[in-house]
């Protein structure tokens, strides 16, 4: 045995010795012999104690809405490419956008203008009715019992699995929409974290999310000590944004009528897509993707926020996505060749985005055409009366002069948007039983909600208000109430 440890030294040695690293011409990134990395890399066993497991969630359903299913699916292609073992990956997404009608390429969905298929062997995990806030909140806490439908499949962890959850749709302040009702509000879910923290179940978790108005669900809400960080597209007040839209720069194929993605969720996930996560840590990405989403600080762009443990964020993607074996060679540097578009689009607009251009693109007298003028004018009809009901129920409330600056009065950084949850529950279905669905749109007037609340309005008072201001229930589909309250 003596004599082979010399020889074995000047082996490693030698290798050693070719392993200088040498600048790309680009200087987009820094270049590795493959063969000495993978000599020097400790397995996944050796480097990722315990397992990862991660909850992929799309809250949305609807045509005009693709862009939160093609986030998600591309979130699921980017964690198998990194070794996320699909048993432990659990996909929530209605699908309705593969094989909607609407779709120009059947079965294929994208997240990008020339990006490849990301929908191809998203395994259906929980789909249509079955992404529920309940079943959301059972796989997280591993609970099969309190499961209704779906494929059973929970986070079954333990002490020393490390846990990432990404959620997209449309939020508004303390909210988060779910293609089912009623929504996801932030005091269940902070209540939801706290117990998985109790359980002993994880060494740590992240969390990616995606909606307007996202760091209102953890601003105040979530402590330290869980060993949670959090990342939101934006802060407690302000929209998040769709990207690849028609009419931006780049934009989707003249086929498509739809956002592609969304800004926040596209800054990560093409970031992840391209380099060695071994070498790329949380705060990296962080950073990155808040630069790109913030589109240079103009109107098309939003504030990324974290959240909860902050210093979880020195920790390596590879601990909770793992690594494209591909990009072994491309370690992180500090700037975005990804460059944001030259604009994007409102959230809260990408409907109206996707009617106004199937308007457009239809031939003149057909029934499309048709179809496209009536669903905008349907949105915009249910628009204007959310916002002029809940403005007069302001002034009902509060008198014509303060009722406004009531409604939308922001607490200081900080403060949670509410101190009562079930107050501001009772008084969405208070406002929507008199005047109809909030529906996507309407989760933005949260605030005026939850400040009607924090300025001691009794239910009663609330019912006055409401029946006053919508004295004729609305007919319109958004304002429906046949799927119940969103509260």
């Amino acid at each position: 045995m003596t004599p082979i440890v010399p020889g074995l030294i000047l082996l490693l040695l030698s290798v050693a010795g070719v392993a200088v690293g040498r600048r790309d011409p680009t200087g987009s990134a820094i270049r590795l012999p493959s063969e000495a990395s993978r000599f020097f890399r400790p397995s996944d066993d050796e480097e990722a104690v315990g397992t990862r497991w991660a909850v992929l969630i799309a809250g949305s359903s609807g045509y005009w809405n693709y862009r939160h299913q093609s986030d998600v699916c591309h979130a699921y292609q980017l964690l198998r490419k990194g070794g996320v073992k699909e048993e432990n990956i659990i996909v929530f997404m209605y699908d309705d956008i593969a094989f909607n009608e609407e779709n120009p390429r059947p079965g294929v969905i994208i997240n990008s203008p020339h990006g490849d298929d990301v929908y191809k062997g998203v395994p259906k995990d929980y789909t249509g009715d079955d992404v529920t806030v309940n079943n959301f909140f059972a796989v997280i806490l591993g609970n099969k019992t309190a499961l209704t439908g779906g494929s059973g499949k929970v986070v079954d962890s333990g002490p020393n699995d490390h846990i990432f959850i990404y959620y997209t749709d449309h939020g508004g302040p303390g909210v988060l929409g779910m293609p089912t009702l009623p929504y996801l509000y932030a005091n269940d879910l902070i209540d939801v974290l706290k117990k998985k923290h109790a359980s002993g179940t994880y060494e740590s978790l992240v969390f990616y999310l995606e909606a307007c108005e996202s760091g209102s669900i953890f601003e105040g809400l979530l402590p330290k000590g869980l060993n949670i960080y959090a990342t939101t597209a934006s802060n407690a007040e302000e929209s998040s944004w769709g990207t690849y839209c028609p009419g931006e720069y780049p934009s989707p194929p003249p086929e498509y009528e739809t956002c592609l993605g969304d800004l926040y969720s596209v800054a990560w996930m093409e970031d992840s897509d391209i380099h060695n996560l071994r070498t790329e840590t949380l705060h990296q990405q962080y950073e990155l993707v808040k630069r790109r989403t913030a589109n240079g600080n103009s109107a098309f762009g939003s504030h990324v926020m974290q959240y909860g443990d902050v210093p979880l964020s020195k920790e390596n993607l590879f601990l909770y996505m793992g690594t494209n074996p591909a990009n072994d060679n491309y370690t992180f540097v500090d700037e975005n060749s990804l460059r944001p578009p030259s604009k994007a689009v409102n959230q809260r607009d990408a409907d109206l985005v996707h009617f106004w251009d199937k308007y457009r693109k239809a031939p003149e007298g057909s029934i499309r055409k048709v179809e496209a003028q009536k669903q905008f004018v349907e949105a915009m009809s249910h628009r204007m009366h959310i916002d002029r009901s809940m403005k007069l129920i302001g002034k009902l409330l509060f008198g014509i002069e303060s009722g406004p600056e009531v409604l939308k009065t922001v607490r200081p950084t900080g403060q949670p948007l509410v101190d009562d949850w079930d107050c501001l529950k009772k008084m969405v279905r208070t406002f929507e039983t008199h005047c109809g669905s909030l529906s996507q749109y309407g989760m933005k007037h949260m605030r005026s909600l939850a400040n009607i609340c924090n300025a001691g309005i009794q239910v009663e008072q609330m019912n006055e208000a409401s029946a006053q201001a919508c004295a004729v229930f609305p007919s319109g589909p958004w304002s429906s109430l046949h799927r119940g309250f969103t509260a």
